[in-house]
């Protein structure tokens, strides 16, 4: 049986949380039975990661910083990504979230890729894939193979492959698609999700280059270019391919848009090569087999008498800086090329939760002017001391072995431990752990209903819950939920964290089901004009089986 004190064990949990970290979080002996409460889940991964300084300083007091981990996982004030929960201090022991595999145009290396996908799925990883490389539908292989398949017949297999998976259930197999715009077959991969259910283990994203933008803003044609010998065999209207997109965006939430450029002027290795691909959420750009360890701050943990404590917030950045690269020192990889790549460039992502629940705090409107000036100084503020905090670990630890060949010499940086440092996660779980709003959204819907394992559960905001329970007035410019957001303000802020994040935001620009495919292609335009690395679009109920649904058509009353 269950041990059934658990849950008062933990009364800073909504309940919402506790169904969420039991059936993913917490350890279970053979039986299945549950054998670690969330006080001893913290604990296990706050030790097990501390063990990494002593790699450095034989003499180092592993008491202390496993009591400092310890402190900001169980105040909930930082929390790494969900594997690192899951998988720290256990025989699996695999704690990075992201993962990108090449992909390339052999059928043995197809069939190699297949393979690093399920052991990857099985260790609780998502995976981007770049299938730029492959050659387009009906080309020839040899005289008597006939014609290949395609990306998106690829893309296919892969999904089936990701279903039988499915990560024991714990968390569900997750995965990008990632097309170059150039690509042959760019218009049957922006279609590849037309059929409700198709691909359901993948994002899709085009990789959009500032060539193709042009051609769409001036109303020309763009080449598509056999991947395999880099010749034009054809030319498409840029600003048809456009509104494809946006429209299959309007229909079904894919693709979203890499702006992949813009991407690579900020990839600090372009020696060692370009990126193609990002994980599963568009946030993390990777090189090839390079894996990332992701960690959010509670900004709601940071908000004192209706003030931002930046001395706290420089406190939990750098603590977490610490943690995540202790991650990679006792991280056991997937894959021995995975390994070298992640320790030869040493990437994590740094970023935040409860951004929405911090302004409502601090009584600002998401839709503000004021908001966006929170976004940067906030984000600004994080880089900041990511950036002391890697430099003081790499005067003791050495610099990242990849260093040199890095854009940081020319720069006149002289100690760097981690190639990148920031990252704006959607942080889904454990947010809901915290029992906060997700990454930079604004609240989804203050009551509503979530699906979790395909079960349906009622969901209130803690915050609204709690002027519910004080009997307080409930100021409406300030409890604005992402339907009262203007597209143009999602924006605003995405580019505002962006500003300060060496890697990328995951945003999602949540639009009414009444929102046209004009507003889409306007979404587009314009995050590419504000110099983003990336966008998606949500339309309300494009999705049957969407995560987050509102009670009724009045959203302050619903319930």
């Amino acid at each position: 049986m269950e041990n059934t004190h658990m849950e008062t064990e933990c009364p800073t949990l909504s309940a919402l949380a506790w169904t969420v970290i039991k059936n993913r979080y917490l350890a279970r002996n053979c039986a299945g039975d549950l054998i670690e409460t969330p006080a001893d889940m913290f604990h296990r991964v706050a030790a097990s990661v501390a063990r990494a300084d002593r790699l450095f300083d034989t003499g180092a007091d592993l008491s202390k910083t496993t009591e400092r981990f310890e402190a900001v996982l169980a105040s909930l004030a930082f929390l790494p990504n969900s594997p690192c929960l899951m998988n720290a201090g256990t025989p699996l022991g695999q704690l990075a979230a992201c993962f990108v595999l090449p992909v390339e145009d052999r059928p043995e290396a197809m069939c190699q890729t297949m393979k690093e996908a399920a052991i990857i799925h099985g260790a609780c990883g998502g995976i981007g894939f770049s299938f730029s490389r492959l050659r387009p539908r009906g080309d020839t292989i040899l005289q008597a193979c006939g014609g290949a398949e395609g990306p998106v017949a690829f893309i296919r297999q892969l999904d089936r492959a990701a279903a039988r998976t499915d990560q024991n259930r714990r968390r569900p197999a997750a995965n990008m698609a990632v097309l170059e715009i150039s690509h042959p077959d760019i218009e049957a991969f922006i279609n590849a999700k037309q059929t409700r259910g198709e691909l359901r283990h993948f994002n899709l994203s085009v990789a959009v280059d500032d060539q193709f933008m042009e051609c769409v803003n001036s109303g020309r044609n763009y080449p598509l270019v056999h991947p395999g010998t880099g010749k034009a065999v054809g030319r498409r209207n840029a600003e048809e391919i456009f509104e494809r997109m946006a429209s299959s965006a309007w229909q079904t939430g894919d693709p979203g848009l890499l702006f992949i450029d813009r991407i690579n002027r900020d990839n600090p290795l372009p020696r060692m090569g370009r990126i193609c691909a990002t994980n599963p959420c568009g946030e993390q750009p990777l090189l090839p087999y390079e894996s990332c360890t992701l960690g959010s701050i509670n900004l709601t943990k940071v908000v004192e008498n209706k003030e931002i404590n930046f001395v706290e917030l420089d406190r939990l950045a750098r603590t977490a800086v610490h943690f995540l690269d202790n991650v990679i020192e006792i991280n056991h990889y997937p894959l021995r090329q995975i390994e070298e790549a992640s320790r030869s460039t040493r990437k994590i992502g740094l970023g935040v939760m409860g951004f929405a629940d911090m302004l409502i705090l601090l009584n600002i409107p998401y839709q503000s002017d004021r908001a966006v000036a929170v976004a940067g100084r906030i984000m600004s503020r994080i880089q900041r001391s990511a950036e002391a905090e890697s430099a003081s670990l790499a005067l003791v630890r050495g610099n990242f072995p990849c260093f040199e060949h890095s854009i940081f010499p020319k720069r006149g940086v002289r100690l760097r431990r981690n190639a990148t440092l920031t990252t704006v996660a959607p942080t889904g779980s454990i947010s809901l752990i915290a029992g906060v709003s997700s990454g930079i959204e604004p609240v989804f819907a203050f009551r509503g209903r979530r699906r979790i394992n395909g079960i349906l559960y009622d969901d209130i905001h803690p915050i609204y819950a709690r002027y519910q329970k004080d009997q307080k007035p409930i100021p409406k410019e300030v409890f604005q939920s992402a339907w009262d957001v203007a597209p143009e303000w999602h924006l605003k802020v995405q580019a505002a964290f962006q500003r300060h994040t060496e890697n990328a935001v995951s945003k999602t620009v949540n639009l009414p089901g009444s929102a046209t495919r004009e507003d889409v292609r306007q979404v587009f335009l314009n995050a590419h004009a504000m110099g983003l690395k990336g966008i998606t679009i949500y339309r309300d109920t494009s999705h049957g089986d969407q995560v987050l649904n509102t009670c009724t058509v009045n959203r302050e009353d619903c319930g």
